[in-house]
Formats: structure tokens, C-alpha cells, sequence
């Protein structure tokens, strides 16, 4: 049993140890629980057997502990296949009490696990917390003794389904550049220039625009608060290539499309970047591979600006040829 409720990156990180079990286990029934908007992340995965959905927005609130406590009734009553092992990748209070009140055990944690969530846990599993969140999560699987070879990783996220109205073309770029993290998102200004660099190649905005202003141009397709999660993988997946702000889209991005391009302004691409060795970042005015950027540039905090734009640009009409 995974409990991995959210977020969006932190379930797209945990599936290459999911995976390296399943591969190692095929035997074994794989069960997730993940917040309910998530769960279009993992349905239809070949790794999964069942996705629970966890209703984590009815917990909301001062009543919200009892709602949770009535609802473990129900969890502890879901069939399971004896003995079953819960694993918590989230590694907070809610989680491990979540996990702890299955009923199964042994259940196994992280030791980066935060709000005293290491008391619910029957193993901790010792991690790097500066490490990025895939490796630290694939600590686990190499606790059991499965051997996990980097090259071999993948991210086997669910297909989705294709958006109404998709233009049917092979040349599409995704640009993704709103994010709710402060800070992160690219500028109106430099999203305008962007796409009038990019022209005539056509560009599909996606993801929550939070009411920033929509670029104009003959070329520009908005796909704005307008896709459901399924559908923004599909997107993702069909691009010729995807420019993204650091957020969960872009680690989806980096996890079913090579030719992904994460812009990272103050986040530290070694521990929150893209994981995919063959995607690209930019960060502090430079375009490379996560690997190869430089202690100073990792932890340098600077913006995307209207001078950024030409060799971004450049760049992606090109991806690295």
C-alpha cells in the first residue's frame, strides 16, 4: 500500500520507486492513495492494481480531525491481500497516521518525514534530505534490497486523453508559465516576447493563467483553465516540445517528454528539477542540463527578463540540436 496523497511533482517523483518494486515484485498487488484530484496521475497505470482516493478537501476546517478519524473506519475496512506493507512517501502527520491506521504493518517512512509523522512508522529509512526528491525517494526500494540502476528509470504515468478542440498538428510547442509558487512565474512581458520569438511556430498556452494577461498573436493557442488533469497529460505528452516553469505540470512534462525545457528563477534545480537526464533548465541565464549547472547557479535567484528571451527562444527552435 503506497500513501502518497499529493502534490503533483511529489507523485510524479515516487513512481520510479513504485516502479522499481513492481519490477522486482511483479507478484505483489500495488495499491495507491492519493488526494482524489490526483488520482487521473495514476489510473489506468500499468504499475497499479487500485487507486484510492482520499478525500483530503472534506477534512478541511474544525471539524475536519473527526471527519478523518470517521473515515479510517472505512479505510481499515478496505480489502487487502494479508500480509500487506504500507509504505508512507509523504512523511508528514497526516500521512503516517493515515498509514498507521490501515492496520497493517509493518509500515515503513522516510527519516526526512516532518510533524512527528516517524512515530506512526514501524521502519525509518534513512535519506539525504538535500538530495532531490526522487533519489531520496528511491532510498526505499534499495532498503529492501532492490537494486535500482539510474538509466533504467522511468515515470509511467497515466495516457490521459486528448483535449476538444486539440489542433492536429506535429510541430506544437506547450508553453506552461504560470505557477503558484511566489515568484515563479514568467512576466506578461517576457510570455508576449516569448511567443512572438517563437513565431510562426504555433505555440499552446496551458495550465492556470490566475488571470494574467493572454498573449496575443495569429499563432497563439489558449489552452488556459480549460484542460482537466488527464487532458493537460495528453498535452504534455503529444508536444514537439514543452517550455515550463518550475510547478508540478513541469515534472510531468520531464516525465513523458524528452524534449522538456523547466525555467527554474530562485528554486534549486538539483533538488526540485527536472529528473528526466535527457530535459533541459534554465537558470541564472543559462540553458543546460540539470547535471552540469554549477553550485553558484543552482542557487542563484534571478528572473527571466525580455533579454532571456532571444536565446530561450533560439533554443527551443532548435531543443539542443
Amino acid at each position: 500500500m503506497i500513501v502518497k496523497p499529493s502534490s503533483l511533482g511529489d507523485i510524479v517523483h515516487t513512481l520510479p520507486a513504485v516502479q522499481a518494486i513492481r519490477q522486482a515484485y511483479p507478484h505483489l498487488s500495488m495499491r495507491w492513495l492519493a488526494n482524489t484530484e490526483w488520482t487521473p496521475l495514476l489510473q489506468g497505470s500499468p504499475l497499479l492494481d487500485e487507486v484510492i482516493p482520499f478525500p483530503r478537501k472534506q477534512f478541511r476546517g474544525l471539524g475536519g480531525l473527526f471527519k478523518l478519524h470517521a473515515w479510517t473506519r472505512q479505510w481499515r475496512s478496505l480489502s487487502r491481500e494479508a500480509p500487506e506493507i504500507v509504505l508512507d512517501f509523504q512523511g508528514l502527520f497526516r500521512s503516517g497516521y493515515i498509514a498507521r491506521s490501515r492496520g497493517s504493518r509493518p509500515v515503513v517512512g522516510l527519516s526526512d518525514s516532518r510533524e512527528g509523522a516517524r512515530f506512526f512508522h514501524d521502519h525509518v529509512v534513512p535519506v539525504d534530505a538535500a538530495a532531490h526528491a526522487v533519489d531520496r525517494y528511491l532510498t526505499l526500494p534499495r532498503a529492501f534490497g532492490i537494486p535500482v540502476e539510474a538509466e533504467s528509470l522511468t515515470f509511467p504515468l497515466a495516457h490521459g486523453q486528448k483535449p476538444v478542440g486539440w489542433p492536429d498538428r506535429e510541430d506544437l510547442i506547450v508553453l506552461h508559465p504560470w505557477s503558484r509558487g511566489e515568484g515563479k512565474s514568467l512576466s506578461p512581458e517576457v510570455v508576449q516576447a516569448l511567443c512572438e520569438a517563437l513565431a510562426p511556430r504555433p505555440v499552446v498556452l496551458v495550465g492556470m493563467s490566475q488571470g494574467a494577461a493572454i498573449p496575443r498573436g495569429a499563432h497563439v493557442v489558449d489552452f488556459s483553465n480549460r484542460t482537466s488533469l488527464a487532458e493537460l497529460i495528453w498535452s504534455l505528452r503529444q508536444a514537439q516540445c514543452v517550455i515550463s516553469v518550475d510547478s508540478g505540470p513541469m515534472h510531468m512534462a520531464a516525465a513523458v517528454n524528452d524534449r522538456t525545457l523547466g525555467i527554474h528563477t530562485w528554486s534549486d534545480p538539483r533538488q526540485v528539477g527536472p529528473y528526466n537526464p535527457r530535459a533541459w533548465v534554465w537558470k541564472a541565464g543559462r540553458v543546460a542540463r540539470r547535471h552540469t549547472l554549477t553550485a553558484e547557479e543552482c542557487t542563484t535567484s534571478r528572473q527571466v527578463t525580455l533579454a532571456d528571451v532571444p536565446p530561450i527562444a533560439a533554443f527551443v527552435r532548435n531543443f539542443g540540436e
